[in-house]
């Protein structure tokens, strides 16, 4: 079969023909239809400092993506051949203290897929079925592909309570323009996206109605006054990793503020912990989903009308996974589809 594989210590993939995998009587083999490239998947093309640290090469990469059931192991139940599904990219163990509590998110025992193992970015890949999720007709393949990164502006935004409250959201990758949107339609009062890349916040007002600000070109305190924010905001969703965002999502919270962390520097920060001490803010750092409550609240919203369709701004053939590469490094892109039919 064909797949996207990291092979050696440089920047980019190259495109091989691998085997088959052998399925397991506890895996579904999945067809891969449509797969979408993460930021993660970036870090392992640029061959950064994180992704030379913790890929062993050859890889098949990829997490994000959606197929078809192509074979069932002699264990599995429930499933059928030819059944739309995803599937969690993080599977955990059964021994630890909070895997067997049930808090499954938080296994250190956790192996992930296109990093850890074989990925997404193959014609066929085999994965627990308990970590497969089924398809409802009400998502198309493009959501499907997407459901993984949806995953984590769910769990981050939905961490804290939000209705009538006015929120911050610093970042307008697609997690930071998805978690905005979760944020406004759940019922937030106010909601403003920061970013310095006027392309992510000009996609941001396709797929959401929101405030947004380039904090190098209007001034934030200003932007609250206008908003009607006499004490600041009460949810901040950090989703950029910026030091200069971080720093100024402190200085922007109400007393007693709570905030979701998301975003991942690129290198150690300077933090001002005492902003966050003398205001008494409620930090939380969010990693991944929360296995498997987000996957249901997720879908929930699609289903009651959360529209994400337009965070999807580009779609590519596999074969022409270069491209998709480079226009994700231009930072001109939403969401990047690879379509492996």
């Amino acid at each position: 079969m064909k797949a996207l594989v990291k092979t050696e210590s440089a920047v980019g993939l190259k495109l091989e023909d691998v085997e088959l995998p052998t399925l397991g009587s506890d895996d579904i083999l999945i067809k891969v239809q449509k797969t979408a490239i993460c930021g993660t998947d970036l870090h392992i093309w640029n061959w950064d400092t994180w992704a030379s640290n913790t890929i062993k090469t050859p890889m098949t990469i990829g997490h994000e993506f959606m197929g078809e059931v192509h074979e069932l192991g002699a264990n599995v139940q429930n499933f059928d051949v030819g059944d739309r599904v995803s599937a969690e990219s993080h599977i955990t163990g059964l021994n630890s203290r909070n895997a067997k509590a049930g808090k499954l998110h938080l296994d250190p025992d956790t192996v992930n897929i296109g990093v850890d193992r074989d990925g997404a970015f193959a014609e066929f890949i085999k994965v627990p079925a308990k970590n497969v999720i089924k398809l409802p007709d009400s998502i198309p393949d493009e959501i499907g592909a997407i459901l993984d990164p949806f995953g984590n502006a769910v769990h981050a935004t939905l961490s804290f309570d939000l209705v009538g409250e006015d929120v911050l959201v610093t970042g307008a990758g697609p997690i930071g323009i998805m978690s905005a949107a979760i944020a406004k339609h759940v019922g937030a009062r106010n909601v403003l996206l920061t970013d310095i890349n006027d392309n992510r916040l000009k996609l941001a007002k396709k797929v959401c109605d929101v405030e947004t600000l380039n904090p190098l070109k209007e001034d934030l305190k200003a932007k609250m006054t206008e908003m009607g924010l006499k004490e600041g905001f009460d949810v901040g969703l950090e989703m950029s990793g910026s030091e200069q965002a971080i720093d100024q999502m402190m200085g922007a919270m109400i007393m007693g503020g709570n905030i979701s962390l998301l975003g991942l520097p690129s290198d150690k920060i300077k933090f001002d912990l005492s902003k966050a001490i003398f205001k008494a803010l409620n930090l939380k750092a969010i990693y991944g989903r929360e296995i498997f409550e987000t996957w249901y609240k997720g879908m929930a919203l699609i289903d009651s009308g959360l529209n994400i369709e337009n965070i999807i701004t580009h779609k590519f053939h596999y074969s022409d996974f270069a491209e998709a590469f480079d226009l994700l490094n231009s930072g001109k892109a939403g969401k990047v589809i690879l379509d492996w039919n």
